[in-house]
């Protein structure tokens, strides 16, 4: 099965504003999941239900997936040093949240 990867609004602004080198690399880790998404350096995270991490170094990925509809969600890009904040934490439920509202899902 392959998924359709889908941007949070605020994942999308966070790729786009970083340097492009590391957008490419990062792009290439994010299509990957479209085949895989949940490859084994995948760490499921605590803090918000149904959401896993991938790193490429000095960055992470912060995605959700959905499979009753084939999607992975990317909800944040961000540097290492700010992933685990409390304030980026609640803006990824946040953002899942969102998405599920508009998608009429649960999680």
């Amino acid at each position: 099965m392959v998924y359709k990867v889908e941007f949070s609004a605020r994942a999308s602004r966070k790729l786009s504003s970083l340097p492009k080198d590391i957008q490419r690399r990062l792009d290439a880790l994010i299509s990957s999941l479209a085949a895989n998404p949940r490859p084994a350096a995948a760490v499921k995270l605590k803090e918000v239900q149904g959401c896993y991490r991938l790193r490429r170094g000095s960055y992470r990925i912060i995605y959700s997936v959905r499979d009753d509809r084939l999607v992975v969600l990317v909800l944040s890009v961000v540097a290492r040093k700010e992933a685990y904040t409390r304030a980026e934490i609640a803006a990824i439920g946040r953002s899942l949240k969102e998405w599920l509202s508009k998608h009429n899902g649960e999680l």
